[in-house]
């Protein structure tokens, strides 16, 4: 008799267990579709970024493969979104020159980017003594000789998360992308000289990936 109680507790406690089970599940499909839907109906759109200017206050190539960099440049920020906000997890600033980084990592701390709303930043990027490719650092002094336009590239790493109402996304990865030609000491683009920097207007969009 007691292993027929038995057996009849343990199912009841089994048919407990999967109706909770399909409670949550249903529950959490619920909050997936209602999330997907919003999302379909919003059409979020990636954040808009803009290179404004540059101050140089120090590119110079001391060897063939080191290269000493000093930069600080004015980036905009712009989400287009009027329904959606954007909160920026730290972003990365740094600086490229062809295809090899030349400065270290400025940090840019966690900010939230309200409905249309505008960030403006001007992190300083330098590199004392970066080593790079030999054949980087001859290419730079030749061009700089030349008084040819540097190619250089602001990038921008980082995390963003999307926030709808009172709901808020995982985080996903943003790449920022500035490309930037600077002819140095040329009369038609001599900038503004600014304590011992040259500022350059540059006002170009970035390419943005998410």
């Amino acid at each position: 008799m007691s292993d027929k109680v038995c057996s009849h507790h343990k199912n009841k406690r089994r048919k407990s267990l999967l109706r909770c089970c399909a409670c949550l599940l249903a529950a959490i499909f619920v909050v997936l579709l209602v999330v997907l839907l919003t999302w379909a109906i919003l059409k979020p759109k990636k954040p808009r970024f803009t290179l404004q200017d540059a101050t140089i206050f120090a590119l110079n190539v001391s060897a063939p493969n080191v290269i000493s960099t000093s930069v600080q440049v004015t980036v905009n920020s712009h989400n287009p979104n009027s329904r959606i906000g954007i909160y920026y997890d730290r972003l990365y600033v740094y600086a490229t020159y062809a295809n090899q980084q030349i400065t270290f990592f400025t940090v840019i701390p966690p900010v939230y980017q309200g409905h249309k709303d505008f960030n403006v930043w001007s992190p300083f990027v330098y590199g004392s003594n970066v080593p790079v490719a030999p054949y980087n650092g001859i290419a730079l002094s030749q061009v700089q000789s030349d008084g040819a336009p540097i190619e250089m590239t602001i990038k921008i790493d980082g995390r963003l998360k999307w926030k709808v109402g009172s709901l808020t996304t995982g985080r996903y990865h943003i790449h920022v992308t500035c490309p930037v030609g600077i002819q140095l000491g040329n009369s038609k683009n001599s900038g503004i000289v600014v304590g011992n920097g040259v500022k350059y207007q540059i006002s170009q969009g970035c390419s943005v990936s998410v």
